[in-house]
């Protein structure tokens, strides 16, 4: 079992601590486990409230937009639980040391992208690239 790292309330890596040590670390999970949390917490409520809300409108237009409502719901939540899905995936590679580090190049990713996007696999560049060749394919 690992022991316990300190982290004050307001710690944010820096550039000029060794990259992905233990403070750092654990700033990600911690970030990564509330974010998830967030996630689970927002679905459980809105399970809660579609089971609540089911009623019959006797209105057809009424409930046409209800259920429109409960379409862009759902889509949001499947949304959320591929992102929980990363999250996992996020937190796993925190657990076996790959977290942090670019799967494409094996490069840093920068803590300003991780900060921003905690999730992230690829380094900028790398993601800028990924992107040019899916806009490319997709205009075939």
């Amino acid at each position: 079992m690992k022991a316990e790292v300190f982290l004050p309330e307001d710690y944010t890596p820096a550039e000029d601590e060794p990259f992905m040590n233990a403070r750092q670390l654990e700033y990600f999970r911690r970030k990564l486990l509330k974010w998830k949390s967030e996630l689970l917490g927002d679905s459980k409520n809105t399970i809660e409230e579609l089971q609540k809300a089911t009623r019959n409108i006797p209105d057809i237009a009424d409930r046409a937009s209800e259920e429109t409502d409960r379409a862009l719901e759902l889509r949001t939540r499947d949304r959320q639980r591929k992102l929980v899905a990363k999250i996992d995936s996020a937190l796993r590679r925190i657990e076996v040391g790959e977290y942090g580090y670019c799967e494409e190049t094996g490069e840093p990713i920068s803590l300003k992208r991780l900060d921003a996007r905690p999730i992230a696999t690829l380094s900028l560049e790398a993601q800028e690239r990924h992107e040019r060749r899916e806009k490319v394919h997709r205009d075939d």
